[in-house]
């Protein structure tokens, strides 16, 4: 079973060497590398990458998260059964890929599947020992949300199940399931959505082809996200896009929890909250 890695990297130097080096270290090796600048200031600290056969270096200018992805996706050799997704900042347990490669070829259903992500403080180059995410889910009235987010980790979501959503740092996904719900253009993540929510909807598109969304708690990812220290607070900017896309979502997949989401947006945009 041969395997593709996408990682849309802007300004990462910082983490990318090491999420790089772990990929390298699996247990269960990938065929390709390919990593898409997305309009860092400078491209400079991708040189030392250009010419390893196994990593492909493309350069995509500022089009967000979403559309890096899809240059990506386009550019995967023939002949790949599974498209990682991953984020720069997101480190794998060295058989990371090999958990993920032996659930997918048991339950041949499942278009995608995320692991148990848990935090990295990349100052203190250590763990955090707080939870990440073990799948993204719904609360009653709306608000989607990466569960045991923020938790310390004691074990907890050890039972291997299908969740609503997989979280876009970490998306183990099937080359075949791409291609079944791939919008025209063949874009497998919906280019509307610049930053934020995009994993959402790639997620209800699975869903909605049949296809099912598996959390495995073995399959084990470090992710930086909102554990260092200069990054615990959003910017205003980035919180109105993020409110913004969940009314996209729901115009793309409706529901009664539209209305939530144009509240949300209200409130952040008129009152910053």
């Amino acid at each position: 079973m041969e395997i593709a890695v996408i990682i849309v990297t802007h300004n990462s130097q910082a983490v990318l060497g090491r999420c790089l080096a772990d990929l390298q270290r699996q247990s269960r090796s990938c065929r390709t590398i390919i990593v898409v600048d997305a309009g860092s200031s400078s491209t400079a600290y991708l040189d030392a990458l250009r010419g390893q056969p196994e990593i492909q270096v493309l350069t995509s200018g500022p089009v967000g998260f979403s559309r890096a992805n899809n240059i990506g996706y386009s550019h995967c050799p023939a002949g790949v059964d599974y498209v990682v997704f991953l984020n720069p900042d997101a480190f794998l347990d060295e058989h990371a890929l090999a958990t993920a490669t032996a659930c997918m070829e048991k339950e041949p259903e499942v278009g995608c599947l995320t692991g148990r992500l848990l935090g990295y403080d990349m100052e203190a180059d250590q763990p955090s020992g707080l939870i990440d995410s073990t799948g993204i889910f719904r609360a009653w009235y709306g608000r989607w949300y990466d569960r045991g987010q923020g938790l310390s980790c004691r074990g907890q979501y050890a039972t291997e199940e299908d969740v609503p959503a997989a979280c876009g740092a970490f998306m183990f996904c099937r080359k075949a399931a791409l291609d079944s719900v791939a919008l025209p253009g063949d874009h497998v993540f919906d280019p509307d959505f610049f930053l934020y929510k995009e994993d959402i909807e790639l997620s209800l598109r699975f869903r909605a082809f049949g296809y099912r969304i598996r959390y495995h708690p073995h399959c084990i990812v470090y992710h930086c996200r909102g554990w260092q220290r200069n990054r615990r607070r959003m910017a205003y900017a980035l919180r109105v896009m993020a409110a913004a896309n969940e009314v996209r979502l729901y115009c793309k997949h409706p529901s009664v929890y539209m209305m939530w989401a144009v509240s949300k947006y209200l409130s952040v945009r008129l009152l910053r909250l």
